[in-house]
């Protein structure tokens, strides 16, 4: 019989070494990473007051240092997590309970897949998935949910019994192209020929700048916190990041970003923000102060792509939803959450919901392939 496995849970990311965090966490995808979360942390973008408590899930081995991390949160609400449960909420409330606050296991504001087990040593997974739901059970939680998990590590929650949701995003993938006329080569003429307008219009009387490292200094912040402070003011009332955010994460991890400026006369007019993983570009902000036809197209999707093909990388990772995708050459792929509900009733129903979700999901998904401005091979 293996030895008891002790979980227990870390004042925060930034209370945890980077060595150990990162001997965990690895370099793959930046978002688990010790420098982007605990620059959320110390930024105050999350926090007690901002509704996600940083509570990291740890399992030490048998040096005494992390060998396995959860990097999980204490939620009071369902903002920022893009795997949407407002409809679980009310009806858990409406059935006497208190849904919040949550377990919310997640790279904060973060819509993109990665490990959410963070495993030095392997073998501890099992163990791992275990201590998170005894954090849900002890304190008597509602639920704990793992968002964007990495399919990869799916199975581990499949196995441990916990329930699977299907989503949507829109990925470009890197089929080996030279340039970016060679991916245009793989689309319909009809389909190339509307890219290039778009393209002309969009960059008419202004030029685009591909800043990383330092060479992004606090004025290009300055500017990128307008951008995105309009954004974000429009698309969930108020922004989730704070001002001094993005210095971090330049200081922390200047060599990891890239900041995409489009300019007019000399002053920037919008801006978008990637950061750079091992083997992805991952597009997350994007903003800006003067309204140009075609331009959140060039610099979010058409930029990208260049940029991703001269750094060969293998695809593009753009975010949440978008169909309007599909017509710039990113194609839908199925993202996965895991879901744990201890009251066996509550499970029940949202099981049955999920079911007919994910069928859902898989036929719009076929129907949306076949939308893609690809040429068809008779």
């Amino acid at each position: 019989m293996s030895a008891p496995v002790t979980a227990r849970i870390a004042d925060g990311v930034a209370a945890i070494p980077a060595a150990q965090w990162d001997a965990c966490a690895g370099t793959g995808n930046p978002f688990v990473g010790h420098d982007f979360l605990a620059a959320l942390e110390r930024s105050g973008s999350v926090g007690v007051a901002a509704g996600w408590q940083p509570l990291p899930i740890v399992i030490d081995g048998a040096d005494g240092t992390p060998a396995a991390i959860a990097p999980a949160y204490a939620k009071s609400h369902s903002q920022g997590e893009y795997v949407f449960d407002h409809a679980w909420a009310d009806a858990w409330e409406r059935a006497g309970g208190s849904y919040y606050p949550k377990l919310q296991v997640a790279a904060p504001f973060t819509p993109v897949p990665g490990p959410r087990l963070l495993l030095r040593d392997g073998a501890l997974a099992p163990a791992l998935i275990a201590g998170i739901e005894a954090v849900a059970d002890q304190n008597r939680l509602s639920s704990a949910h793992v968002t964007f998990v990495a399919d990869a590590q799916l199975p581990l929650f499949e196995q441990a019994g916990w329930l699977l949701r299907a989503g949507t995003q829109f990925h470009w993938h890197n089929d080996g192209y030279d340039s970016f006329d060679d991916f245009l080569s793989a689309l319909s003429s009809r389909k190339r020929k509307a890219i290039r307008k778009e393209r002309e219009r969009a960059v008419a009387g202004l030029t685009i700048r591909h800043l990383t490292g330092a060479d992004i200094g606090e004025a290009q912040w300055d500017a990128f916190w307008t951008f995105y402070q309009d954004t974000g003011s429009r698309k969930w009332g108020r922004p989730y990041l704070t001002r001094p955010f993005f210095s971090m994460l330049g200081q922390a991890m200047g060599d990891r970003v890239l900041l995409m400026l489009a300019e007019r006369d000399g002053q920037p007019i919008a801006g978008a923000l990637n950061l750079i993983g091992e083997d992805a570009l991952y597009g997350r902000y994007w903003g800006c102060t003067q309204d140009v036809p075609f331009l959140h197209f060039e610099l979010c999707y058409y930029q990208a792509i260049e940029a991703a093909i001269a750094r060969g990388l293998s695809r593009v990772e753009a975010g949440a939803q978008g169909e309007h995708k599909l017509a710039r050459g990113y194609v839908p792929v199925t993202t996965w959450s895991a879901h744990y509900l201890p009251d066996p009733n509550f499970r029940s129903a949202v099981a049955e919901y999920l079911d007919r979700e994910r069928l859902a999901v898989a036929n719009e998904q076929a129907y949306l392939g076949e939308l893609t401005p690809f040429r068809r091979c008779d």
